[in-house]
């Protein structure tokens, strides 16, 4: 795909907001089919770790799959964040500089990773007493294994963000969003399928990590230069300028990464494995909502860092915008969905996770909230302000705790969901507060209030016919899912929308669309 490189080294001169808007465009594009792409088999995912080991065994295998990420997120110490924002302000090659970030990034997370790791090990058994009351012998197992594959997560993940930097971003999609995934249902299910018990299953989930360590580590030397004779030795101002940006985002990184799983942990510490298992399903259902946003903010994070490093901030509002219409208009139907559907969407799980109803709709009307406010926290990482940000997540991370402690033992999931929810709408609205002062633009203009309520209507509308016509279980949305395509189907009708769509297609073409009617933002 023409012109999803990676930035590098910024030229002089001005930057043009269209031609931004267009680089984004191609970017996002790619990152959305991975989005989707991962999403489809983290859905097939979870529908096998909850068919082939019930609400008790899910419970405890998403509470180790929580383990693993809190950990990782714990030691990458913010350094992934860090360099998506320090690679592209620098020169890859043999002649450049972006090597010497590599030892100053990797070298202190790996060492608190075999740290952790072998505190972990030698505290599996009462850990699992505690954390996974009721798995049985397979408890500390399970907790094992889960220690002894952070380092190499800790790995996997720093070098996925330094691939996104240096490789064009088809090569990060391959990996993030096409290897791991696709390769964990089909590991897990082979270990569900012959009775491997807990412990196999989650094996199956963590191998694909060092497979993709190994196509990672590849992929990322040539490009800087590792090999062939390029400075590797950091400078004193290497190491002081990286870890004054990442260590404040170390915090909120484990916030962020870690924040569902703490509800999982907290469920399964405050009430049952059956509860934790029930909001387990409940969470990978909103996590893979919000993969169009995730797609969209690995694809453009390294453009962002380098347009607010040249001082550009116009140009990083446009594209924010831009961007957050597009995540909008496809996360928010979800999300709609899940709300009102949410009885549905667990029953496919099996008839026992259909507990989880009431917490799916209060999580899924909290991610609007998360999804309309776009990727605020890229603008205010990749602007060097990961202090503002870890300031927000902590908010959010305290609405979490608190409320849960207070209503996980009383009401279970939907205690859970509560406490969460509370946490995310806190932490995208102090967090969306903040990006705006920041970038000093207009972070939402008329196009995007025009989508949000597009969106709102035709989904309530199709929802609503669904519920009346056949109840809030599969038929209903079935129901739904009919009237929305036939309503999807008349939109392409309309010249203006064909217009539209064609318009967005030039951008990720790299052609030069008619330029939009301009519009105020607000």
């Amino acid at each position: 795909m023409p012109g999803d490189g990676p930035a590098v080294t910024p030229g002089d001169g001005p930057v043009d907001g269209s031609t931004e808007a267009r680089r984004s465009a191609r970017s996002g594009a790619a990152g959305l089919v991975g989005a989707a792409t991962s999403g489809l088999f983290g859905f097939l995912l979870a529908v096998v770790i909850t068919r082939g080991y019930g609400t008790v065994g899910s419970g405890a295998f998403f509470a180790a799959i929580g383990v693993v990420t809190v950990a990782t997120a714990i030691c990458t110490l913010g350094a992934e964040t860090g360099l998506m924002w320090a690679l592209p302000r620098r020169r890859i090659g043999r002649t450049g500089d972006a090597a010497r970030l590599l030892p100053v990034a990797l070298l202190p997370p790996l060492l608190v990773a075999l740290l952790v790791a072998g505190i972990g090990v030698l505290a599996a058994g009462p850990l699992a007493g505690r954390l996974l009351d009721g798995s049985g012998t397979a408890g500390a197992p399970l907790l094992v294994a889960a220690f002894v594959a952070v380092p190499v997560v800790v790995a996997m993940t720093l070098l996925l963000a330094a691939l996104r930097c240096v490789r064009p971003i088809r090569a990060y999609v391959a990996v993030q969003f096409f290897l791991l995934p696709v390769a964990r249902p089909v590991l897990v299910g082979a270990a569900a399928l012959v009775g491997g018990g807990l412990v196999l299953g989650l094996t199956g989930w963590l191998v694909p990590a060092g497979i993709a360590l190994l196509a990672c580590l590849a992929l990322v030397a040539g490009p800087v230069g590792l090999g062939r004779g390029v400075e590797v030795r950091p400078r004193p101002a290497d190491w002081r300028a990286f870890w004054g940006f990442a260590l404040p985002r170390a915090a909120s990184a484990a916030i962020d990464a870690g924040s569902m799983w703490v509800g999982v942990l907290l469920t399964s510490a405050l009430a049952d494995q059956a509860q934790a298992g029930v909001f387990g399903a409940v969470g990978r259902y909103v996590l893979a909502g919000q993969l169009a946003m995730q797609g969209l903010r690995v694809a453009v994070s390294p453009q962002l860092s380098r347009l607010l490093g040249q001082g550009e901030r116009a140009a990083a509002a446009t594209v924010h915008r831009q961007l957050t219409t597009w995540g909008l208009v496809l996360s928010w139907p979800v999300y709609l969905l899940l709300a009102v559907f949410g009885l549905a969407f667990l029953q496919l799980f099996g008839p026992e996770f259909a507990a989880g109803s009431a917490a799916m709709t209060v999580l899924a009307l909290a991610m609007l909230v998360n999804t309309g406010v776009g990727n605020v926290q890229s603008l205010l990482l990749m602007g060097g302000r990961s202090g503002l940000h870890l300031a927000a997540a902590l908010a959010g991370l305290t609405g979490t705790i608190t409320l849960g402690l207070l209503l996980i033992p009383g009401y279970g999931a939907t205690g859970a969901a509560v406490a969460w929810g509370t946490g995310i709408v806190t932490e995208n609205l102090i967090a969306a507060a903040c990006a705006r002062r920041l970038v000093g633009h207009p972070l939402t203009d008329r196009a995007m209030l025009r989508a949000a309520v597009a969106t709102v209507a035709g989904v309530g509308a199709a929802a609503a016919v669904g519920v009346l016509a056949a109840g809030r279980g599969i038929p209903g949305l079935a129901v739904a899912l009919g009237v929305l395509a036939v309503g999807t189907l008349a939109l392409l009708t309309n010249p203006r929308v064909r217009r539209g769509i064609r318009a967005i297609l030039a951008q990720i073409r790299g052609g030069r669309p008619a330029p939009p009617q301009p519009s105020k933002g607000r």
